[in-house]
């Protein structure tokens, strides 16, 4: 049996980062993954859809802006190129994830553990005998798994963003099942290929986590771009066969059900926490209502020498969050002194086009959370850079408590706006207010100069609109 101060079950984004920083502490670490080493964000998730995305956005101007672009001729678009590309860029920081590990010398175990009990676990892979741990510390970072709808199971032609994002070929047609943030992304991508798309979601809007105005803006887009966006619908069948896939679809007013086909569904409806098959029975680790496992601000559970962090703990399943939680439980068995996450302000990007970029409340949750609010909006259409760049869509919308102009969210949707949210959210970190973002000289011509106008019409003194 071989003894360590702390070991990691998961090497996603979340794991990965817990045990480089467990090492950087002087730890004795290890790390253990049964198959995606780097997690499902680096494999088959953010990085290799971000690289399909920036594909679809040359695709995209060669098909839908070619006439302001002054592109001439014929043009023909080839998913290989594109498959393959993601591919490699997926291969590339997974091998940077085994290089941090060597680096920090951190022990890697491929397979998959299970808990004896609260201080020993075995690891089971598909060569050589099991290795037994022990350990003082555990940080579970086990990530989650899709949801599927209900008496629907994957198949040939019933997909998860799995399937989808390794398949070297595409459907002529789709219909997603899903208007959240991986589904309208998915949308994009294959719409700007020539795929038709059509998106079905429960709710009254795309992206309907998002603020209302965003979502029209989104969805003014995707209709532009041939989408169609059944929203305020449930799906109530999903049937396949060899042809084709078959989805009933009932409007939640209450008219008529009616069955769409396709080539291919998407089921985008969310993830569950990952809980099950590691022996968590054997300790007390407590799960909450959404089988979530229980955490506090220093991510430990309810057994004092086991963390959890990412996605199994059910708070905002993003990779950055997992990062900054990996940082608290690594740190908080190192003795130090660590922050409290308020999940509420930590950042939110949908790299659909236009962009959406968010944190902190909309007007109507900070309203009902008993601000008195004040609320500022500028155009990307009276932005320069926007202009030029010929993606003078969306705005800036910032969100402010009325006595202090305090931050208390903002909402962002136009051109490359997951790269603006930085200053608004490291501004709301440190207590910074809008008038002192307002005072920040932001370079011109740059996209960020929206965020310096908008934050300057919190306190009525916007200069360009």
């Amino acid at each position: 049996m071989t003894q360590f101060d702390t070991v990691i079950l998961g090497a996603g984004p979340g794991g990965y980062v817990a045990a480089i920083r467990c090492a950087q502490l002087g730890m004795k670490t290890a790390i253990v993954e049964k198959r995606w080493w780097g997690g499902v964000c680096l494999n088959v998730g953010c990085i290799p859809t971000k690289s399909l995305l920036a594909n679809a956005d040359l695709a995209h101007t060669l098909t839908f802006d070619r006439q302001l672009y002054g592109i001439v001729g014929d043009v023909s678009l080839d998913w290989g190129p594109a498959y393959a590309r993601s591919r490699a860029v997926s291969d590339r920081m997974v091998k940077g994830v085994h290089f941090l590990m060597r680096k920090n010398k951190i022990t890697e175990y491929s397979g998959w553990a299970t808990l004896s009990d609260a201080q020993h676990l075995r690891v089971e892979s598909e060569v050589g005998e099991p290795q037994e741990l022990s350990f003082d510390n555990l940080i579970l970072a086990t990530g989650a798994t899709p949801k599927m709808l209900p008496g629907v199971s994957p198949g040939p032609r019933v997909w998860t963003y799995e399937q989808l994002i390794l398949s070297d070929r595409l459907p002529k047609s789709i219909i997603i099942c899903g208007a959240g943030p991986i589904g309208s992304e998915f949308a994009y991508i294959l719409a700007s290929y020539g795929v038709k798309v059509t998106i079905v979601e429960y709710l009254d809007r795309l992206l309907p986590l998002e603020d209302p105005q965003v979502s029209s803006e989104v969805a003014k887009a995707y209709r532009r771009l041939g989408v169609t966006v059944l929203a305020n619908h449930s799906v109530t069948s999903v049937e396949q066969d060899d042809q084709s896939a078959k989805v009933t679809v009932s409007p939640n007013a209450g008219s008529d059900p009616f069955v769409i086909e396709a080539d291919a569904v998407l089921v985008s409806v969310g993830f569950t926490p990952r809980t099950t098959g590691y022996g968590l029975e054997s300790t007390a680790v407590s799960l909450d209502g959404r089988g979530a496992i229980q955490i506090d601000d220093q991510m430990r559970t309810t057994v004092d020498n086991i963390y959890a962090i990412g996605d199994v703990t059910g708070k905002l399943m993003l990779a950055h969050t997992a990062q900054a939680q990996a940082i608290i439980a690594a740190e908080s068995i190192g003795g130090m002194t660590t922050l409290p996450i308020d999940y509420a302000m930590i950042p939110r990007a949908t790299y659909t086009r236009p962009q959406v970029a968010s944190f902190g409340y909309t007007e109507e949750q900070a309203r009902d959370r008993g601000h008195d609010v004040i609320v500022s909006k500028f155009p990307f259409t009276a932005n320069g850079k926007a202009q030029g760049l010929g993606e003078a869509v969306g705005f800036v919308k910032i969100i402010a408590d009325a006595s202090h102009h305090e931050l208390l969210g903002a909402h962002l949707v136009g051109p490359d706006v997951t790269e603006l949210l930085p200053e608004l959210t490291l501004a709301q970190k440190w207590d910074l207010t809008a008038d002192e973002v307002a005072r920040n000289i932001h370079a011109h011509p740059t996209l960020s100069e929206a965020i310096g106008e908008a934050a300057e019409g919190i306190g009525g003194a916007m200069i360009n609109f």
